[in-house]
């Protein structure tokens, strides 16, 4: 089961735990920002040999039986050139920001990749306001 591979720790201890930043309470049907970022506290490689590739986010709504793709997103530059690893002008930061609304209390879900060490989770809880 792909679930009993995705890997949980504390963000602030752990470098490839992602971050979730967002209101603790939203208004009803109110867009709101979540950002999801990574090494927060402990810094992550971002090399061409080690870096973070992707976040997607989830929202899984109190009392649903269903959970909802919210977002994606990739990081595609990570110093790679012609020249050879590390060489290139180009690097991304594993930091995204998603605006959502939502008309229920909830669960955010953020999942990032690591190319070296696989996949990794992080909740948190949303209220209505």
């Amino acid at each position: 089961m792909l679930g009993e591979r995705i890997q949980h720790a504390d963000w602030k201890s752990e470098k490839h735990v992602p971050v979730i930043e967002c209101p603790d309470r939203v208004t009803s049907d109110e867009f709101f920002d979540v950002t999801v970022t990574l090494g927060k506290e402990v810094a992550h490689p971002n090399t061409t040999e080690h870096h973070i590739r992707w976040f997607m986010l989830f929202f899984q709504p109190e009392g649903g039986k269903f959970i909802y793709d919210v977002g994606r997103v990739e990081f595609n530059a990570h110093g790679e050139a012609g020249a050879g690893p590390n060489e290139g002008p180009v690097y991304t930061h594993h930091t995204a920001t998603i605006s959502m609304k939502t008309s229920s209390p909830g669960t955010l879900h953020a999942l990032s990749y690591c190319n070296i060490h696989g996949l990794w989770e992080n909740t948190r809880e949303i209220g209505l306001a």
